[in-house]
């Protein structure tokens, strides 16, 4: 029995496998979609695909709402990228183990609520994880030795991100620790971007990031179709989901990920407590009313297992999960079972 096949009916469209184009790293111009007033646009920012798509009766007004886009998903990305020695990110990296670095209001934020998902998974979410992170190769297919993962993991704990959000300033409370905003930087991006296409009149549209994206409306009388790719099967879907005004956040340990000579998948999804791949799950897909929560929520959920994870969701307002485990089995939160009976 395939997975489609196990979804609630009312889940269940279609089982046609989900094209998908990389884009181009260089700007691409906006281009008609399938009917008068649609235009989309793409382009290779913070490291994944960025697409946007809308509908706008005037052209020039479209064009100008999905440059500003592409403009925040850049701005974000100068500021929250690790791999840019001039970003606030890098800057924090670099000084905050020696002293309490001052920090913009979004970053001071932004950390704010990485501190609340921490504490309402136990710790299966934390950014702080990056010290262990930082010596994963997937690329190259190199993880560390257990003896260089000790004194990363001894790092991590998000207890040690002292933030005082009164002064704004950010310390780290022992020597090694490092952040990674990966857990929910294109949640807060897809999230500023619909907020932008708000402010410009624009009533529908889908802002996508990756495995992010935030839907603004509807497809004007049609809901968004919203593919979640089979874990395992390239190419195939486990379901098209039909959505309007809601975020989407599907993880999964086919992302970025190599298998080792021992035949161990080792995968970017990094449980914080051991500092290697979490186990137990293939992929995790939240529905949330904001992309930030949703991002986060799926690396939690991941982390945390099928069980507890459920657990967790079902005990959040507003939030619904489809979770595929480590044997392919397809688990639902209580909200999408609801809807499907």
């Amino acid at each position: 029995m395939g997975l489609l096949n196990m979804l609630p009916a009312a889940w269940r469209r279609s089982t046609r496998p989900a094209t998908a184009t990389r884009p181009s790293a260089n700007p691409a111009p906006a281009s008609p979609v399938d009917e008068p007033g649609w235009v989309k646009a793409e382009q290779a920012i913070m490291g994944t695909a960025i697409s946007a798509e809308l509908w706008c009766e005037d052209p020039a007004q479209a064009q100008a709402a999905l440059a500003a886009v592409m403009a925040e998903m850049h701005r974000i990305d100068a500021a929250m990228s690790p791999h840019r020695p001039e970003s606030e990110l890098s800057r924090i990296n670099r000084e905050a183990a020696e002293h309490a670095v001052p920090l913009s209001e979004e970053m001071a934020g932004l950390i704010a609520r990485a501190l609340h998902f921490s504490e309402l998974s136990g710790g299966a979410f934390d950014i702080s994880y990056a010290s262990a992170g930082q010596l994963y190769d997937y690329r190259a297919g190199t993880a560390p030795s257990d003896a260089a993962l000790g004194p990363a993991r001894e790092a991590i704990g998000y207890r040690g991100l002292l933030l005082d959000r009164q002064q704004r300033t950010l310390r780290f409370a022992r020597p090694g620790m490092r952040i990674d905003l990966g857990g929910f930087a294109k949640g807060h991006a897809v999230d500023n971007a619909i907020a932008l296409l708000k402010q410009r009149g624009i009533r529908h549209a889908m802002v996508a990031a990756g495995g992010d994206s935030h839907l603004l409306g509807d497809r004007r009388g049609r809901p968004w179709m919203v593919a979640v790719r089979d874990p395992r099967e390239a190419g195939a879907n486990i379901a098209v989901l039909p959505l309007q005004d809601v975020a989407i956040s599907t993880s999964g340990d086919y992302e970025r990920f190599f298998i080792a000579s021992d035949g161990r998948r080792h995968h970017h999804l990094l449980d914080p407590r051991t500092g290697r791949s979490a186990e137990g799950v293939r992929s995790v897909t939240i529905l949330a009313d904001d992309g930030l929560t949703t991002e986060a929520l799926s690396k939690t959920v991941f982390v945390l297992g099928a069980a507890a994870g459920l657990k967790l969701i079902d005990t959040l307002p507003g939030v619904d999960a489809v979770i595929v485990d480590g044997n392919g089995q397809l688990h639902f939160s209580g909200g999408l079972r609801q809807a499907g009976h």
